[in-house]
């Protein structure tokens, strides 16, 4: 009977030193995957830079470009001086507009270079004081007299975040993401089929159904949600 009773004691004993080596493990691979993911965030952030040259404003506007196509685009925007001027020249179809750099956060976009002159119709409009309201129903009057036209499928592309610090060997801007615009003038959920809002992250859906700025909108799965 002593003999069964150490056996029993002797197999808690190991059982409990297993148990408690297993957890040991499991603790020193944890503070090594956290402090590899410390490290790793910390060398990104450390590669971070403002975007404060015209240079930087114009490497990062290219990234709102489907990337075969950025060599040959033409981008236009404010420099670091603050005057709107053509950044690059181009050769392609594509036009980027790059980033403000004194308005918050980031947002640049690259279209068709045949919506140019919708586009330069809404600056001027914006410029010269003009409300969202007002700029909308101006261009909705010249769209329909013919002044303006849209191609239908013509297709905008928007990178966009709320930070403004980008890496210099990539030129991603920090937590920018796409969103695509296809413009339909005029288009409805009965021509389209398409629901007037959306029913899920990355999942089109039509904005402004009716009028000249009907577009199809796919916005992007947050990345905090994956």
């Amino acid at each position: 009977m002593k003999h069964i009773m150490t056996a029993f004691v002797f197999t808690g004993i190991l059982i409990s030193c297993s148990s408690s080596d297993k957890t040991k493990t499991a603790i020193q691979e944890s503070s090594k995957t956290e402090t590899v993911k410390e490290n790793t965030s910390n060398k990104i952030n450390k590669q971070l830079k403002p975007i404060d040259t015209d240079a930087a404003i114009i490497t990062t506007a290219l990234m709102a470009a489907p990337e075969e196509s950025r060599s040959g685009c033409k981008v236009i925007g404010y420099n670091m001086a603050g005057e709107f001027v053509t950044m690059k020249e181009g050769n392609n179809e594509f036009i980027v507009l790059a980033d403000n750099p004194n308005q918050d956060g980031f947002s640049a976009a690259c279209y068709h270079n045949s919506l140019e002159p919708f586009m330069a119709r809404g600056r001027a409009l914006k410029a010269a004081g003009k409300t969202r309201q007002e700029i909308f129903a101006i261009r909705e009057a010249e769209m329909k007299s013919g002044q303006l036209k849209i191609t239908t499928g013509s297709t905008l592309h928007i990178y966009y975040g709320a930070k403004t610090m980008y890496d210099p060997e990539t030129s991603k801007v920090k937590g920018a993401q796409l969103r695509y615009v296809v413009y339909m003038p005029y288009a409805t959920k009965e021509s389209t089929g398409l629901p007037e809002s959306p029913v899920a992250p990355n999942h089109p859906w039509l904005m402004n159904p009716g009028t000249h700025k009907a577009h199809i909108m796919i916005s992007p799965v947050p990345e905090d949600s994956h």
